[in-house]
């Protein structure tokens, strides 16, 4: 077998590199899928609102969350569109179903694995939420309220409801006041 030398290293790194990058940037387009494995982007249809709500299955306070943002999108899904989003590689569709069962929910749901979504909004925690006016620019990212204080103490009632009052100005055009409020839960795992 021949010697290669470094000089095959220093010539084989820019290849490895370049192919690197290649399989990254096929990775980042793969995007997030529905229920089918079908890729939807909901940020690609221009004109009505979007909010997001990061979830995770296994996160007791994204779970305790449920009746709160189904209220918010039944007070607003007319003006606006509504979208569950599971960032974790861990949540499995049939899991995620079973959730929704559990809970209730009726709003579409997306699995962001690659977290496309993640990067767009800026979310870190489950449960955070995302609102984007309509021409797709993020006017908020953060708690949907101050329920929580810290992960192990809430109050027994929200007395600032950031997502509603965020998602209410930009339905009726006005500015958004407060453009980000740190959200209390589970960390969204395998960010990159």
């Amino acid at each position: 077998m021949a010697y290669m030398g470094r000089d095959w290293f220093g010539r084989a790194l820019p290849i490895v590199a370049a192919l690197l990058s290649l399989t990254m940037a096929g990775i980042a387009q793969q995007g997030p899928t529905d229920v089918h494995g079908k890729r939807v982007d909901p940020l690609a249809a221009k004109g009505k609102p979007v909010v997001l709500l990061f979830l995770s299955t296994e996160c007791p306070i994204s779970n305790r969350y449920a009746p709160t943002i189904q209220q918010l999108a039944k007070k607003y899904g007319e003006q606006a569109d509504f979208w569950l989003v599971y960032p974790g590689t861990q949540d499995s569709p049939q899991a995620i179903a079973n959730k929704l069962h559990d809970y209730g929910y009726e709003l579409p749901w997306l699995r962001d694995p690659d977290h496309a979504l993640v990067a767009k909004a800026q979310a870190t925690i489950t449960p955070e939420a995302a609102v984007f006016d309509g021409k797709g620019d993020l006017q908020y990212h953060g708690r949907i309220d101050d329920l929580y204080e810290s992960i192990s103490r809430s109050r027994r009632a929200a007395t600032v409801h950031d997502l509603n009052d965020a998602v209410q100005a930009v339905i009726s055009g006005a500015p958004v006041l407060v453009h980000s409020a740190p959200a209390v839960g589970c960390y969204i795992t395998d960010m990159r």
